[in-house]
């Protein structure tokens, strides 16, 4: 772990059990995400990456085990992970609507309004911000992308990406790649699943599989 960090952000799933009805999703799964490093998960879809994703952020609850974030158990698990970035399965964007239309309302959500900076998140991604093209005719290479703009914009702490590479050609995944990599040097904390062990093997410093609702340690 690096030291220059002033504060060690982490996240841990410590236990986690997870059911619907009577089936298992989620067994006894232990995994530990750092400040300054890419976690990745790789599995198949079905594996149970997105259930955990969900629990993670605080979108699902769990059955048993806990979720301890920078140290400190969350007590209630509806609470929804602070300062994060999220990518779990397709953004609901406003079709009718430019790229940076859609950051731009998403954005004021919060009483933040500066359309100069949503533009270089837009190029940062690789999109037009000076385009009319409503996102409903976008490609889904380019949903892809407008989904990374909307996750990094409001600079988050904790970053976790489901499939953050779907729909994107090969130029578009080593950008993409090229991104996050930046963004764990600047100290990011970022958790990433994909069914394409290439993107885990590259990007990742700590890798897991998973399988039938298990999460085995790779490295």
């Amino acid at each position: 772990m690096r030291s220059d960090f002033t504060k060690d952000k982490n996240i841990k799933v410590k236990d986690v059990c997870k059911y619907f009805g009577k089936t298992q999703v989620l067994d006894h799964v232990n995994m530990e995400c750092r400040q300054g490093e890419i976690t990745g998960i790789i599995g198949r879809n079905g594996a149970g990456k997105t259930v955990l994703f969900k629990i993670i952020c605080g979108l699902l609850s769990l059955d048993s085990g806990e979720i301890l974030i920078n140290g400190i158990k969350r007590e209630r698990q509806a609470d929804v992970l602070p300062s994060v970035g999220i990518i779990i399965e397709e953004p609901a964007f406003l079709k009718n609507y430019s790229g940076i239309k859609n950051l731009e309302y998403l954005y004021m959500i919060n009483n933040k309004n500066n359309r100069q900076y949503l533009e270089s998140i837009m190029e940062k991604v690789g999109l037009d911000p000076k385009s009319k093209k409503h996102v409903g005719k976008y490609s889904m290479g380019m949903r892809q992308r407008l989904a990374i703009a909307q996750s990094i914009m409001e600079e988050p702490e904790f970053l976790v990406l489901d499939e953050p590479f779907n729909g994107l050609d090969s130029h578009g995944v080593n950008e993409m790649r090229e991104l996050f990599l930046e963004l764990k040097k600047r100290g990011k904390v970022i958790l990433i699943a994909s069914h394409n062990s290439e993107d885990i093997n590259i990007l990742c410093d700590n890798v897991y599989s998973m399988e039938s609702g298990v999460l085995k340690v790779l490295r």
